[in-house]
């Protein structure tokens, strides 16, 4: 594991943020199968190893980060020494006492290293600090790593909308009780 710095984000590390590798590698895809029958709507997810490896694109434009990072409540990047390794974007909702992380991202040559883990550990401390209720995040269906990490975070799949994301992919979204 790298010995990680995490730190609030400030304008002057936007640039090497949005120069990370913001894709991933699946195995894996999220299959949704909807079907509407007697009066009842069925969806389903299952999970399907896929034949080969598949990129995911990020489902944002990565360089749209410096004009809506002003917009999150909170971005908090990771540091090994000054090199950037990753970020998270929370965004929250203190009506509904929520945080909902909208962004996780981890460069592609750090990943599997625990980045991801202490952002996620990062954002909830944020949140609890705020008094939020529970977290939210969202993925595409495609991205498996995710997924993995939200559950392995005791995250809960709690809805998808499929037409959430401009490149089409199915967003799934997870959320746990931070009491």
């Amino acid at each position: 594991m790298i010995n990680v710095h995490i730190r609030p984000a400030v304008a002057t590390d936007l640039p090497r943020l949005m120069g990370l590798d913001h894709t991933s590698t699946s195995d894996y895809v999220w299959q949704l199968d909807l079907r509407k029958e007697n009066g009842q709507i069925l969806a389903g997810f299952r999970e399907v190893r896929l034949p080969r490896p598949i990129n995911v694109s990020y489902p944002r434009d990565p360089f749209a980060l410096a004009d809506e990072w002003t917009q999150r409540s909170a971005t908090f990047i990771a540091l090994a020494g000054d090199v950037p390794l990753g970020y998270v974007c929370i965004l929250e909702h203190s009506h509904a006492t929520t945080a909902w992380i909208t962004d996780l991202v981890v460069d592609a040559e750090s990943r599997r290293q625990g980045i991801g883990s202490a952002l996620l550990h990062a954002a909830q401390d944020w949140a609890i600090s705020r008094s939020a209720r529970d977290i939210f995040l969202e993925m595409p269906s495609k991205n498996h790593p995710a997924i993995r990490l939200a559950l392995k975070f005791g995250f809960e799949f709690c809805g998808y909308n499929d037409h959430y994301y401009v490149t089409q992919d199915v967003a799934l979204f997870f959320g746990r009780s931070l009491l």
